[in-house]
């Protein structure tokens, strides 16, 4: 007899946590988001989930290192749920050409402030190197200024 995944033996939150290294705190709100499912509760109330949890929230981990948002993660979960039905969302190519995208101008920013910190440097060498006067109340350089 194989063991399928939804018969294995179920994980409170706190090991699921323990296991994928994701807060108990995120996990929970994966789970009130739909992008994670509980197979129930236990006696005590904890929520539990089985093995495929463990899947999805490794998944949700990587979609997350290819920059999409949570937002977007969970649209792409509902239009792939929804796929046979007439609501259409974004589709996984899409959301990472969008990714893409933001990333893509948040290098441009990161280059544009790496040109205004040469800038900056050139701009100001006497004073970067001691050689200046100071601008700001306090500077150990101003003594004797007033």
């Amino acid at each position: 007899m194989t063991t399928t995944s939804t018969s294995s033996r179920p994980m409170t939150v706190g090991e699921l946590s323990r296991r994928t290294g994701v807060s108990v705190k995120n996990l929970r709100q994966y789970a009130d988001d739909g992008l994670i499912y509980t197979i129930g509760r236990s006696p005590t109330g904890y929520r539990l989930f089985n093995s495929d949890a463990l899947w999805c929230v490794r998944m949700i981990g990587e979609l997350r290192g290819l920059g999409l948002t949570v937002v977007e993660i969970r649209e792409l979960t509902t239009a792939y749920r929804h796929r046979h039905g007439q609501s259409r969302g974004p589709s996984l190519p899409e959301l990472l050409q969008v990714s893409r995208a933001r990333l893509t101008a948040r290098i441009d920013e990161l280059r544009q402030t790496l040109h205004r910190i040469d800038d900056f440097e050139a701009a100001h060498q006497a004073e970067l190197h001691g050689e200046g006067i100071t601008c700001w109340p306090g500077d150990p350089r101003s003594a004797g200024h007033p």
